[in-house]
């Protein structure tokens, strides 16, 4: 089944239409997710099916030079991966610095340090592969 973003039936649709209205309303400050609730006078089920389907909607109609590339060009669609996925590795390697470095040298035989570590140590360098990937 697909997700209720995708299923775009008319509730969602307005929930969507509903979502975009108070969000246009807010900006440039935005709303937190608790603000956009009660602005919208939607539950907070609907007011993320809303979102979820905003989110999609707008990913079908922007372009790269608006910060979302999705078209049928191989190459740019694969640059525009990559460059997602560096961001990605910078932000794990970042955690892995900021937050879990620290964390194993107050508990250095903690065994939740040592899974996360194993795992995030996995996810560095399989994103690493990805990121130095040059199609030949």
């Amino acid at each position: 089944m697909p997700r209720a973003s995708q299923r775009r039936s008319p509730a969602a649709q307005r929930h969507t239409d509903t979502v975009r209205f108070v969000l246009f309303e807010a900006r440039p400050a935005g709303l937190a997710f608790n603000q956009l609730v009660r602005s919208s006078e939607l539950s907070p089920s609907q007011a993320r099916a809303g979102l979820a389907c905003l989110w999609d909607t707008i990913a079908e109609r922007r372009t790269r030079v608006d910060g979302y590339k999705f078209c049928s060009d191989s190459a740019e669609l694969q640059a525009y991966e990559v460059a997602i996925i560096r961001e990605k590795l910078t932000e794990i390697r970042r955690f892995i610095t900021g937050v879990a470095g620290p964390h194993a040298a107050l508990q250095p035989r903690g065994r939740w340090i040592k899974h996360l570590n194993t795992q995030l140590s996995s996810v560095e360098s399989t994103l690493e592969v990805i990121a130095d990937h040059i199609d030949a």
